[in-house]
């Protein structure tokens, strides 16, 4: 009886004729809290309030129907990836029967656990299950905020153990890289301009479709390397975007995307050159039916140019990764947070990846600075001793 601590909170018990009393008085103060378990116990004894009956919590299903789905597609109309996160996440969930069918309040540590579990037993990576994690633990937390439940509900905590995306290209592998895809480029012109002289084109009078944009992974993969941008804002560049010598970043998962990343020489080229060549809105149109191109659009070709570069696959996005990384070398990690746009440091140091020369040459700036002060102290009459064994001694 009375109250008693739940993480950071006070809570209070207490038996009102036969019927439990149990609430969170949502403080951290012990006094007051107190004084708040008294002032309902007052307020019962009076009779101005009775044993308020618990509305009955909503299944995750029926959260899910009626009030988390209406808001995200309301919420996140603009967004069609997050959209898409967050409706394959609730997909998810929904598919497992004893979190479906539970009442939010009731979903406790076990339940979660036996999601996880299952999750697990198909073959899930740790990464694929926390995004998972990740839309159950937002769902809680908006029942919560509306007033769903009446009940602290459990901490979702994420999964130890997920693969990062730590690749870094190294220069060799770059080169190989863009040499198999100005091949591959070259390639579907020369089928081309054989099809013009085939037996179909001269004789049977079939015109070969001409090649809209051979070079596409060549120009796509420049940008990426080159600037920085995510794969995304990379598809969805439009021209109006595209001005001053800079890409003018103006859509992104938060507001911190909204920037304006210079471009560097090559990209500048191939922004130019592509400009020259099309009068769409896009930079990268596609007969797709947003109008520009999508992941899909170069999955096949970009594991074709990594298996005739000779290199391991990879995803698109480590050329972001690879260019932040050789940023980081010559770069403030402010500027280099506001070009990755990123919302926090913490985010840009996921990116960073000292290779072992960066270490090494950082640590021979540092002796060659500290062998100019040593000269500079004797220059100065002053013998130099190193700050862990003592002091300047004159």
């Amino acid at each position: 009886m009375g109250i008693y601590k739940r993480g950071d909170t006070y809570w209070y018990r207490f038996n009102w004729y036969g019927k439990q009393i149990r609430e969170s008085t949502k403080q951290g103060n012990a006094r007051v809290a107190g004084q708040i378990e008294a002032a309902h116990k007052t307020a019962l004894a009076k009779g101005e309030v009775g044993i308020r009956k618990r509305t009955p919590a909503p299944s995750l299903k029926e959260f899910a129907e009626r009030d988390f789905t209406p808001y995200i597609e309301s919420h996140f109309k603009d967004k069609p990836n997050t959209l898409a996160y967050y409706a394959f996440g609730v997909k998810r969930l929904l598919d497992f029967a004893p979190l479906a069918s539970s009442a939010i309040d009731a979903i406790n540590a076990p339940k979660i656990t036996a999601y996880i579990a299952k999750k697990r037993d198909e073959g899930l990576e740790v990464s694929s299950i926390n995004r998972q994690l990740e839309v159950l633990r937002r769902m809680l937390k908006l029942a919560t905020e509306w007033g769903k439940v009446e009940k602290v509900l459990p901490r979702v905590s994420m999964l130890p153990g997920q693969k990062r995306r730590e690749r870094v290209l190294s220069t060799k592998e770059e080169q190989k890289y863009f040499e198999a895809t100005n091949a591959i480029g070259d390639g579907i012109l020369e089928a081309y301009e054989h099809a013009l002289t085939g037996i179909r084109a001269t004789k049977r009078g079939e015109e070969p479709i001409k090649p809209q944009d051979p070079y596409l992974l060549r120009d796509i993969a420049t940008l990426l390397i080159d600037c920085g941008l995510r794969p995304e804002e990379c598809y969805r560049l439009r021209w109006d975007e595209v001005r001053e010598g800079s890409l003018h970043i103006s859509h992104g998962k938060t507001a911190n995307a909204r920037r304006v990343i210079p471009l560097p020489g090559r990209a500048a080229a191939i922004v130019e050159m592509r400009r020259s060549t099309t009068n769409c809105e896009w930079v990268f149109p596609a007969l797709t039916r947003s109008g520009h191109i999508e992941q899909s659009t170069i999955r096949k070709v970009h594991g074709k140019a990594c298996k005739l570069a000779g290199v391991d696959d990879f995803p698109p996005y480590t050329l972001r990764h690879t260019c932040l990384t050789r940023w980081a070398e010559v770069m403030d990690p402010y500027t280099l947070a506001y070009l990755a746009g990123h919302s926090d440091f913490a985010t840009t140091r996921r990116y960073v990846h000292p290779r072992k020369e960066t270490v090494l040459r950082a640590i021979e700036r540092a002796q060659k600075a500290r062998g100019r002060a040593q000269i500079e102290h004797n220059r100065q009459g002053v013998a130099f001793v190193p700050a862990d064994e003592g002091r300047l001694i004159n």
